[in-house]
């Protein structure tokens, strides 16, 4: 019955498809490819005295989550993407070799963005903006379940919230 309902949402998504947005999408979701933006935007903010705090933690969180999220959580659940089962719909985008849940994407933008946040609001707006995005992007180009993208908005927040109450404990941040 979720994959029914999770279906649904997807294949609703598949009529927005148009000329211009499709571009969009597409790259949209390669700024997360390999985590690089959130990585570098991690280095970025560590090499500044004001921000380096906000910058460890940014790091810290993506480091957690590749581990937990992607290295684990992914091969010990072993869900297929959508784009597995049905496999008539055409990709706009390679056709992912890793499981599905959780959507790795959305994971690291927002450990990226909810770390930002914890320490700097103002900051955070347009990184809380681009996770939103990306996320909505992996379902987009049907790579991923709605629960997906839920379970990696839920894990990167409590990520960043772990990974910000250690920074802070040790008055970091």
């Amino acid at each position: 019955m979720l994959y029914q309902i999770e279906f649904a949402i997807l294949y609703a998504l598949q009529s927005l498809h148009s000329p211009w947005l499709d571009p969009i999408m597409v790259r949209i979701t390669g700024l997360g490819d390999h985590g690089f933006i959130w990585i570098l935007t991690g280095i970025v903010l560590s090499s500044i005295p004001k921000t380096r705090k906000t910058g460890i933690s940014v790091l810290l969180s993506l480091a957690v989550g590749l581990l937990l999220g992607n290295m684990i959580l992914k091969n010990l659940i072993q869900r297929p993407r959508p784009c597995w089962i049905d496999t008539q719909i055409v990709l706009l985008i390679q056709n992912p070799k890793d499981y599905s849940f959780p959507s790795g994407h959305t994971l690291a933008a927002f450990e990226c963005a909810l770390s930002i946040w914890l320490c700097n609001k103002k900051l955070a707006v347009p990184f809380l903006i681009l996770a939103v995005l990306i996320s909505f992007s992996r379902m987009y180009l049907f790579v991923h379940f709605p629960t997906d993208v839920l379970g990696g908005a839920l894990l990167g927040t409590f990520i960043a919230l772990y990974v910000h109450r250690i920074i802070e404990r040790n008055s970091m941040c």
